[in-house]
């Protein structure tokens, strides 16, 4: 006679619950306490989980933080129509008009530094990368690093175009609007604004000579 024994818990959704759990209370944390106070224990009793849970899938709370803000961009990605990781809807949009395009990014890119769910946790990872070169380096490549491609890739088409001239680095260029916007952010020398990355963008296409 056949008897109706339960199903057996779904391990692949239970997982993905642990470690939703374990991305939210790791950048609550760190907005809470800063990174040198969050640990892997205070993340684990946050999130409602084993320490050996954490240890299991990643290797020290870095792994864990990174991780985490990578799948909170991702959701603000997907929020606004974007596709996380890919060119195509994710990258510097190429209208023809090469201003248009970068005063467009910069606007979204203001909109996410004033944001309160980005801003803070971004800011304590730029902090501690500052003083923890091993951190700062990894949170450059796997964050700064494939954004700031996207305006490498922008740039180029524009140097195909005829927009910018050929002999133009475009990883350096893209430094004269990205790095002071970056600089205000981090050392609160001024209000982040529209207006402020709108005349960034002129005064790195346009320079400072008179017309």
């Amino acid at each position: 006679m056949a008897t109706n024994n339960p199903a057996p818990p779904d391990s692949t959704r239970r997982s993905e619950r642990s470690r939703r759990a374990i991305y939210d209370a790791a950048v609550a944390l760190v907005v809470e306490v800063g990174y040198p106070k969050t640990t892997i224990e205070g993340i684990a009793a946050r999130a409602g989980v084993g320490k050996q849970t954490i240890y299991r899938w990643w290797a020290s709370k870095a792994d864990v933080l990174l991780e985490a803000f990578l799948d909170l961009s991702a959701q603000a990605a997907r929020a606004v129509g974007q596709e996380p990781g890919s060119g195509e809807g994710g990258g510097v949009p190429d209208t023809g008009d090469l201003a248009a395009d970068l005063r467009l990014v910069l606007r979204a890119t203001v909109d996410e530094l004033r944001d309160p769910v980005f801003e803070a946790p971004s800011r304590a990872l730029a902090a501690e990368g500052v003083v923890n070169e091993e951190l700062g380096r990894r949170f450059v490549a796997k964050l700064l690093e494939p954004q700031l491609q996207l305006y490498v890739d922008r740039l180029r088409s524009a140097q195909e175009a005829g927009e910018v001239r050929p002999d133009i680095d475009p990883r350096i260029a893209l430094e004269l609007f990205v790095s002071p916007l970056a600089q205000r952010w981090l050392q609160y020398t001024g209000p982040i604004t529209y207006e402020y990355t709108d005349t960034l963008v002129d005064y790195a296409l346009n320079g400072l000579a008179p017309r």
